[in-house]
């Protein structure tokens, strides 16, 4: 793979990080928080090693090709489904639909992307399944509730199955001068989008003060995503080398991906309400469930994977 020396680099470059970040933590608990008290400090720590958790996961993925990417996302899918469903409401009429949703619709998808059928696996799960899928529920007959239990299986497909199936589907696409280095893209995409997460919190913290949607996240301010966004902007840009694109062009694309992972953590802290739960999940210490993780991936995913080959892509 012509990108293994750059992708090694990366992931050295993120083991080092998390090294020290690991030394900060252990060194804040040994001054601070010897009993192991402190919430702040204790989630702090459980955030690094669920982090390196995360990136093994990946590194391991990254390190076996294009089937271990495609196959690490599809169960990551798998289990997001899962998290959203369950806070979703449901009747028995509902029962195969759900189960065509995670033993038919979902291993298709990725199916679809391994075999890089882009003219179906782009509306297979907004057309067909958008469609079809009532209609098994229409079939039993029952009828209370029904827009709303059919709305959010709708729903829970397009971003767990749908949205997160635009990672994998990065390695499909062919640009010229590019070639066997599109998994670059990928680490690419969950780097800047991730750090301008953490970015935007940082900032927040620090000069935060007009608040984006109180009711739904007081811990998003304008500040913050002011200056996390461009933040994670230049520091992406300055990895335009992992990338087919210019430094400009970097920049303009990690502009518009940290602005979709930040309004895609918006959304889905507004559902997160709606249901009146803090986290979607409790799988990833630290970090709540892998929605929690996956969220601003989800919205960037599918603008960054079709600008990308509507502007660089020789197919």
């Amino acid at each position: 793979m012509n990108g293994a020396p750059h992708l090694l680099l990366l992931l050295g470059g993120v083991a080092c990080i998390l090294v020290l970040a690991t030394l900060i933590g252990q060194v804040l608990r040994a001054r601070l928080d010897p009993q192991g008290t402190d919430p702040v400090i204790e989630n702090l720590n459980a955030r690094i090693a669920a982090w390196w958790g995360m990136v093994a996961l990946l590194s391991v993925a990254f390190i076996a090709g294009r089937g271990g990417v495609i196959l690490l996302f599809a169960l990551l899918s798998f289990a997001a489904l899962r998290e959203f469903l369950s806070l979703t409401a449901k009747h028995a009429a509902d029962h195969w639909s759900l189960a065509a949703g995670f033993f038919v619709i979902l291993p298709l998808q990725y199916w679809l992307i391994w075999l890089d059928w882009y003219g179906l696996y782009s509306v297979f799960v907004p057309v067909y399944a958008f469609l079809l899928l009532p209609v098994v529920s229409a079939l039993h007959g029952n009828t209370k509730h029904f827009l709303i239990r059919v709305a959010e299986t709708q729903w829970a497909l397009m971003i767990c199955v749908f949205c997160i199936s635009h990672v994998p589907a990065l390695l499909t696409l062919q640009i010229p001068g590019f070639e066997g280095r599109n998994v670059m893209l990928i680490a690419w995409l969950i780097f800047v989008v991730q750090l301008s997460d953490v970015l935007q919190y940082v900032w927040g913290k620090l000069i935060g003060r007009r608040k984006v949607a109180p009711n739904l996240s007081p811990s998003k301010t304008w500040e913050g995503l002011v200056g996390g966004a461009l933040s994670a902007t230049l520091i992406g840009a300055s990895l335009w080398w992992m990338t087919p694109f210019t430094l400009t062009q970097a920049a303009g694309m990690c502009l518009v991906i940290t602005l979709m992972g930040f309004f895609g953590g918006l959304v889905m802290s507004a559902i997160k309400r709606d249901k009146g739960v803090k986290d979607w999940g409790h799988l990833i210490a630290g970090h709540g469930g892998f929605i929690d993780r996956l969220d601003s991936v989800i919205f960037a995913a599918p603008i960054f994977f079709h600008l990308t080959r509507y502007w660089y892509s020789a197919v």
